[in-house]
């Protein structure tokens, strides 16, 4: 990367680090605004996916989904778009059509929250009535996160509707 490429990926972050905290302040308008620029800057699959997790914050989930798919056009390794996809599909009960999905995103070489798509992928399972795989999912979120919490209480409420 030159020196050149360097200098407008920093500025395309510091727009992200902007949009996120607009995000996480409840200024969505603002923070989608921040979002485009950082894109229109220097496209990375981060500003994607944030971009579209916010149109998601605002019920606009196919706009959501496609800049997920953009996220992973721009980088196929990166897991949080896959993720989010899956999570958007499962909101809209979409159990069987977010699996693929979430499978990639625990395959993707690049996720630092590898817990995320085992937790839905439990879920999506639970909800289709597949008990014993949704069990083995709550599991392997917490053998990638032993303190997440809603995968214990997922695992402990799945195992109490069993018995």
């Amino acid at each position: 990367m030159s020196s050149d490429d360097e200098i407008t990926r920093e500025k395309a972050m510091v727009y992200f680090d902007r949009a996120y905290r607009r995000q996480m302040d409840g200024e969505l308008g603002v923070a989608i605004e921040l979002y485009k620029q950082s894109i229109a800057t220097y496209p990375t699959a981060e500003a994607y996916t944030f971009l579209g997790w916010t149109y998601s914050l605002m019920g606009r989930i196919r706009e959501a989904i496609e800049m997920c798919e953009k996220a992973i056009e721009v980088d196929p390794t990166y897991g949080n778009p896959y993720n989010d996809i899956g999570a958007y599909l499962i909101d809209q009960n979409k159990w069987q059509e977010a699996i693929p999905w979430l499978e990639k995103a625990t395959a993707a070489p690049r996720y630092e929250t590898r817990q995320f798509p085992y937790m839905n992928l439990g879920r999506a399972y639970q909800n289709l009535g597949q008990y014993k795989t949704a069990m083995q999912h709550y599991q392997q979120a917490l053998t990638e996160e032993p303190f997440y919490l809603p995968a214990h209480w997922a695992l402990t409420a799945l195992l109490g509707k069993m018995s």
